[in-house]
Parts: structure tokens; sequence; C-alpha cells
């Protein structure tokens, strides 16, 4: 072997070693390394563009550091080298490109602590409802009810307003709650969706009882799926000890206040009422006192929340979002996904219908993902579904299930992840809000059980080129090869805000990102101080990146937006398809 070839593959193996650092999921070698310094919580990983190390290579993965002094070392060199010119330069090389990754490593630990700090500090500012808390309302008598606004397969919803709340003056008189600071000033755009949210502020769910029985206890228990998203004092102190047992046997999880995922105010049992309407859309489900032919029990569960303007579904009928609004539409889906999943929650019927809508101070739709009627929210499984029986519920809409759960097959051992299922509903549901036929709906539509990736309709073309990449990632059959809504939702942040700072990022280093990090995070603060503008959907996106910060699931999404462009680099005439909301970014 020559002295130039002997440095030449000595090279190639430290540049071997460099690229781990981003194409491995999350720095793989350095987890291993500072396993304790270098995470900040949970993360989900994902499957993206690699670089492998050969498996000859494979001892020095875990022993880095010390090769490296070795190496660097006299007694090293004595000992191995024997005095070989060609020996020396062998290990000169090799030396020289495990320096380069200690080097690299250390840029690592000064990322890694950037994202701890500015995660520490958004961590504590937890998401506020424009609601302020109240100390009654647990009786159905506490409440007005006004005209039905919903009805699904398993409960009627109604306009409501609280009795009991002392009203503000002036504009807010006729409010039964009082509102946080400047949420009057709220300009909210005319609604598909003709109800007088003024009047009627409050939105009260019945839940249609047919086998739970009409004891409280019963009806708890049976329905304690619908309490996952409910607040701390959403039910009365001496009924908290009914839910223990849960409808599976255990406690299901309680899921922490986010801007996009609904919060149940109020939960309570009562006798079924005759509503308006009650007669004519669900005779069946009333209780024979009300109905001689109806099969429901005398009393079932309500739930209070707020009355939103609309579904996702209503919107779309007759709106047509942007691009930018389009793009934010799905990054807060993807939020809301990721803020379930972190907490151990698959919600498993993500359609338009169950997502409700509102509009910012800007007028730009803010999405909130409601029905947790088939979600799966067990403290004794997680995200994994044991499937050993046919008799076990997948979820709801079967035509928005993921590939790997529409194709399970029952059988001893089985178990389901639904840990990037949701994720994937998202993705179809993009194509709806970017005014486009949902590709898994209607008798012609694809199937998630056998469809082909290359059979998916292409978006339009004022559909950012980013955008397009996370929804065909998140649409892959293959879970191991889907990101997380962490990564996907990563993705769209760096597309929508730091575009500069990607611009002229290379796979070997963070420093320009992390730059930007701290840039981003002192806006943030500064919006949050100003007042009304920290209620935009804008910001509480942002507050909600930043509070989630793991650079592990950065790098990935830095991985998969420079793999993307790589593999279909954007036209002349399209340089500026990607979206930039901040000039100064």
């Amino acid at each position: 072997m020559s002295v130039k070839h002997a440095i030449s593959r000595g090279l190639e193996l430290g540049r071997t070693f460099l690229q781990i650092g981003l194409f491995k999921s999350g720095g793989r070698v350095a987890a291993k390394l500072r396993a304790d310094r270098f995470r900040v919580g949970p993360s989900v990983r994902t499957v993206q563009p690699q670089a492998f190390l050969p498996s000859r290579y494979r001892y020095y993965r875990t022993s880095l550091r010390g090769l490296a002094a070795q190496l660097q070392s006299a007694g090293f060199r004595r000992r191995f080298a024997g005095g070989s010119p060609r020996n020396r330069a062998v290990f000169l090389a090799f030396g020289l490109g495990v320096g380069l990754i200690e080097q690299q490593l250390e840029e690592d630990r000064r990322s890694a602590a950037t994202c701890q700090e500015i995660q520490a500090v958004f961590k504590k500012k937890r998401f506020q409802s424009s609601l302020r808390p109240f100390t009654s309302g647990y009786k159905l008598d506490d409440y007005v009810i006004g005209n039905q606004i919903g009805k699904g397969s398993n409960a009627a919803v109604y306009e409501a307003a609280a009795q009991f709340a002392r009203p503000k003056e002036a504009e807010s008189d006729s409010s039964p709650l009082e509102l946080r600071d400047h949420e009057e000033e709220v300009k909210t755009p005319p609604s598909p969706a003709c109800c007088s949210l003024r009047n009627f502020p409050l939105a009260i769910k019945m839940l249609w009882n047919f086998g739970a029985g009409s004891s409280s206890e019963a009806i708890l228990k049976s329905m304690s799926q619908e309490l996952v998203p409910s607040g701390p004092l959403a039910l009365k102190q001496e009924k908290e000890q009914i839910t223990l047992d849960g409808h599976y046997g255990v406690l299901p999880k309680r899921v922490s206040a986010h801007p996009n995922v609904i919060r149940v105010h109020r939960a309570f049992t009562a006798d079924v009422p005759l509503l308006p309407g009650a007669q004519e859309e669900y005779p069946d489900v009333l209780p024979a006192r009300l109905n001689p032919a109806g099969l429901g029990n005398n009393r079932t569960l309500f739930l209070v929340m707020k009355n939103y303007p609309c579904t996702l579904r209503q919107y779309l009928q007759v709106s047509a979002p942007g691009r930018r609004q389009g793009s934010l539409m799905v990054l807060q889906l993807l939020e809301g996904v990721d803020h379930l999943c972190r907490q151990g929650v698959a919600h498993r019927d993500l359609k338009s219908d169950n997502i409700l809508l509102e509009f910012d101070p800007d007028g730009c739709p803010r999405l909130v993902i409601t029905d947790f009627g088939c979600c799966l929210a067990q403290n004794d499984c997680g995200l994994q579904l044991p499937f050993n029986s046919m008799w076990v519920s997948r979820g709801g809409n079967a035509s928005l299930m993921a590939p790997e759960v529409a194709t399970a097959a029952p059988g001893p051992g089985v178990v389901i992840d639904y840990t990037k299922a949701d994720a994937w509903a998202v993705g179809a549901i993009s194509y709806e809000i970017f005014g486009q036929r949902n590709p898994f709906y209607g008798a012609a539509g694809l199937q998630s059980t056998n469809y082909q990736e290359k059979q998916l309709p292409p978006l339009p073309v004022r559909v950012p080129a980013d955008v397009q990449l996370v929804i065909s990632l998140l649409l892959r059959r293959n879970p191991k090869k889907r990101p997380s809504a962490r990564i996907a939702a990563n993705m769209l942040h760096l597309s929508l805000w730091a575009r500069r700072a990607l611009a002229n990022q290379d796979s070997a280093g963070m420093r320009k990102l992390a730059d930007w990090l701290l840039c981003q995070s002192a806006v943030v603060l500064l919006q949050g101080r100003s007042g009304p503008g920290g209620n935009r959907v804008e910001a509480e996106l942002q507050r909600s990146f930043l509070s989630n910060l793991e650079l592990e699931d950065l790098r990935a999404a830095v991985g998969f937006l420079l793999y993307g462009r790589e593999q279909s680099p954007p036209p002349a005439s399209c340089c500026h398809s990607s979206l930039s909301l901040n000039p100064a970014n």
C-alpha cells in the first residue's frame, strides 16, 4: 500500500465518522457517548437518509474519545507505528479524522445545551384558555341551552350559556364567563356555521347512552375516553374517584391544555332532556319516557366545552385557504397530534368533522382536535395496543386508518403501534386543506390497506415544495420510513421561519441553526409581553415549537429537508415558492 493511498483511506474513514453527526437519526454516536447530557426528553425516532459506518469499524463507535487520545499520544505511535512511514501516515490520517469528530461532538454539546435552555424557558409558559376558571356548572340546570349545532354517531352538540356567571359590562355584557384581557378585541370573520357565539359561548355535548346503565358510576366508567381532554376541575371532587377504574380497568390519561386540542371544562351526568330537534334528529336514542320506541337510558354524560364557529369540513366547503394559511393549518394539526403522542394518547378518529375551527385576531384559522370517544389512552399500554382478538377496537374512521393499523391481523402476541398513525391521517387531511379531494374517500378512492405511494394524486402547484415533501413523507406506507408528528412539524417550522438559517446549512454543523434558535426565542418572548399578539396562531405555534425543542428531532427534520431538496431541486421560476413569514429570517 502506498503512503498516498494510506492517507486517502484514513481521511475517508474520518469523513465517514463525521457524516454520522447529522444523518444518524438524532446523532446515534453522540447519544451513546453522552446519553444523560444529550437528551432533554422522550422523543420518537424515525428513519431517514443515512450514511452507515462499515461494520468492520463498528468497534470505534463506542471508543472515539479514547481512541483519539491514543492516536495523538507518542506511546500509541511507538507501539503500533513501528517506525514505518506507511503506518505513521495511516494513523496520522486516522487520528486527524477522529479529531475532527471530537470537534463536531463539542459543537453538538453546545447545540444540545442551547436546545435544553430554550426548552426549559418555554416549558414554563403553559397555554391558558380565554375562558377563566369558574366554580359552578356541575348541573344541567346551570345552563341555558340553545339550538343544535352538530350531531355525530354517538352524540349531539348544542350551543349553551351559563346562568351562574356574572356578565361583564359593555362589550361582554352577554358573555356567561369573563374573558381574559384583550379578548374583546378579537375580530371574528363571518363563519359558515351561523351561531351566536356572543350569546352562547359554550357548547354542551350530550352522549348517547345505550348500554352503560343509568348510574353515574357506570356512565363515567363506560365513557371515560371522552374525559381525556378534561381539565383538572371538570369533575366534582367526589366524582373523581369513580373514574379510577376506567372502562378497561385503568385510569384514562388526561392530556394537558394545548391550543390545538379541545378542553372539557365540565363533565357531569344528568337525566336526558327533550332538547330542540331531538324527536326529529335522534328519536331512537331517547329513553322510553321521552319516546316509547326509544332505546336509550334515562341518564347520560354531558360535556361542557368552548363553542367554536364551525368544523374544518364546514370551513373548507366555503373557503379556500392560501398556501401560507394552509401550511399553518397543517402545522397546527401536527402540533396537536404531537402533543397527544407525547402524553401517550392516540386519537384514532382524525377527520375534518372532528376538527373545530375559529379565527385569531389576524383572521388566521385556529384548528382544534376534538371528539376523543375512540382514542387510545391507557396507562398500561401507551401507544401500543395488544391485538389478540378481532373484538379489540382499532379506532374510528376506517378510511383514514394508517396502513399498519388497517392491515393488522389479530393473533397471539400481535401489537398495533399507533405512534405514527395519527400523523398519517394528518397527511391525508392535508389534501382537503389545499382544496383537493381526500384520496382515501369515496368508492373510487385509495385503500390504506393496499395503496402504493406512487398512486397518490399530485398536490396543486401552489403548495410550497417543503409542504409537499412533508405530506408525501407522512403518507409513506412503512411507518419506519415515516417521520413522527414532531419531526414533520419541525420541518414546517424550519421552512416557515428559518429559511436563511437553512440556506447554507450543511450536514456537519448546527451552529447557524442554533444562532437562529436564540434569536427566535427572544422574538417570541418579546411578542408574549406585548399583549394580544401572544394569542395569534403564529405565536402559539412558535411557542409550541420552542417548548418541544430537541436536537435529535431538529437534526432529523433538517436531514429530511436537505434530502428532499437534493432529490427535487426547485426550478429557477419557483425559487420563492417556499414559505417565508419573517423577512428578517
